[in-house]
């Protein structure tokens, strides 16, 4: 599957809070953000896990 583009608004804030959490796991905001919604979608069964 192609990547797909997604554009968000959010809070200040967390934005910051984001990129610290990247850093912290040496990821950019968009693999760390990815990586995020890929654990959430598995745990709630709408994906395999192996989706990317």
């Amino acid at each position: 599957m192609k990547n797909a583009a997604l554009g968000i608004r959010i809070d200040a804030d967390v934005k910051a809070a984001l990129a610290k959490a990247a850093r912290q796991d040496r990821r950019s905001v968009a693999s760390y953000v990815e990586k995020l919604i890929v654990e959430d979608l598995t745990a709630k069964g709408l994906i395999d896990g192996e989706a990317k």
